[in-house]
């Protein structure tokens, strides 16, 4: 084989595996000095000149001319006889370059460079794919499922390098075939056995930040921040936002007129509901936010334990659970803090006609004449209120609220 078939067919290989010109010049050059010191035990009097856009390769050895008899080292030196049958014009003390053939180094010698520079560009490869990975970590990337095993899918990249999907990092309901084309995100590159291996995800709350980086313009921007993401992928996610700019709704944003941008999003992820919520700094508000679309009648909020005792009427209890308890528990999730939940005990409402042995008869009746006929109604008024309406003085009104308020202290 020569010198420049050797070189032509590592110069196509270069092409296909993107590995930087100058790198490759250096691994050839390197490999071939390597042959030198081997064969001669000294490369210092060798030049190598390497042209990797046309797949050339020269080695020349340069040699001191020497009186005939007088040559100590062949690699360094050649006689003059020998020199002037080259060029009769050559004299003792000039040096002498001949170039030197692949061949001349002998069969073994080039399939042990061969397999040399074979194994330094693989190696190279690998380190490149490592380090060209290992600067994706966190971004999304799109390629073609290979291979379906049980616990992992292979991908390949737009290169042909080979990704894993392991089954714990796919959403369940993810269903792939050879040939059809998925997004994930990087989740993490190891280096196993001198092998790069790239982990993809699609269930990292990562994933789902990038998603809205795409759809929403202003996240991607910066005009809007996702400040917290908690998700069960599959079933449910709260994202937690916040807007830089006081004229950017950052909820109405990230949905998009009609749902538009979150819709693509669920697409996405097989219809995992998704619910943006504004995100704020006071803890109470935060929580009531989370636990939407429930309506919290109180909180009372454990700074220390980071426990927060949240109070509903009962009718609001299952809203704020959620089938399987994923509301609440993802609202946890989102604030940090664990939530409990307690149904409001309510008050059973007592009709005025009951209070006729403490207030008199004319006095109930006016107020049952503007709607007041139950105790609790009553009291849902000030006394100024109760006067504006009816002919009753503001002391009578005031008996008959302390009347009334007795009846459920």
């Amino acid at each position: 084989m020569s010198t420049n078939s050797l070189i032509s067919n590592f110069a196509e290989f270069k092409e296909l595996k993107n590995i930087d010109k100058s790198t490759m010049i250096g691994v050839l050059e390197d490999v071939f000095r390597h042959l030198l010191q081997k064969t001669y035990e000294d490369d210092s009097n060798f030049d190598i000149i390497i042209n990797a856009d046309k797949g050339d390769l020269e080695i020349w050895r340069n040699r001191t001319i020497v009186p005939d008899g007088e040559v100590e080292n062949p690699n360094q030196q050649i006689s003059l006889s020998e020199a002037q049958s080259i060029d009769p014009s050559y004299e003792v003390g000039e040096e002498i370059a001949d170039e030197m053939k692949l061949e001349s180094f002998g069969r073994r010698s080039v399939l042990s460079l061969r397999q040399n520079l074979a194994s330094r560009i693989l190696d190279l490869e690998k380190a490149s794919l490592y380090e060209k990975y290992k600067e994706k970590v966190g971004e999304i990337i799109t390629a073609e499922v290979y291979q379906v095993w049980k616990k992992e899918t292979l991908v390949l990249d737009d290169d042909d390098n080979e990704l894993i999907l392991p089954k714990s990092e796919q959403i369940p309901g993810d269903f792939f075939r050879k040939g059809e084309t998925i997004r994930a995100i990087v989740s993490k590159v190891e280096m196993i056995n001198n092998s790069p291996k790239i982990i993809l995800s699609r269930t990292a709350n990562e994933f789902l930040e990038r998603l809205f980086e795409l759809e929403v313009p202003e996240i991607f921007d910066g005009l809007i921040t996702i400040k917290k993401i908690a998700r069960i992928p599959g079933e449910r996610a709260k994202v937690a936002v916040e807007s830089y700019d006081d004229r950017v709704d950052p909820v109405g944003a990230c949905v998009g007129m009609k749902g538009s941008r979150i819709y693509s999003i669920v697409k996405e992820l097989h219809n995992e509901n998704i619910d943006v919520v504004n995100f704020t700094t006071n803890p109470s508000l935060f929580i009531q936010r989370a636990l939407n679309p429930a309506k919290i009648s109180n909180i009372v909020i454990d700074e220390e334990r980071k426990t927060a005792a949240v109070y509903l009427k009962p009718s609001e209890v299952s809203l704020a659970i959620g089938k399987g308890g994923l509301n609440i528990r993802l609202a946890s999730m989102l604030t940090g803090y664990d939530i409990d939940v307690y149904r409001e005990i309510e008050e059973e409402d007592v009709n005025l006609d009951e209070f006729g042995d403490e207030i008199d008869q004319w006095i109930i009746d006016t107020l049952k004449s503007v709607g007041c006929d139950t105790a609790k109604r009553v009291l849902s008024h000030t006394p100024e209120e109760l006067a504006s309406r009816t002919d009753l003085e503001e002391e009578t009104i005031n008996e008959v609220m302390n009347i009334l308020k007795s009846e459920f202290e």
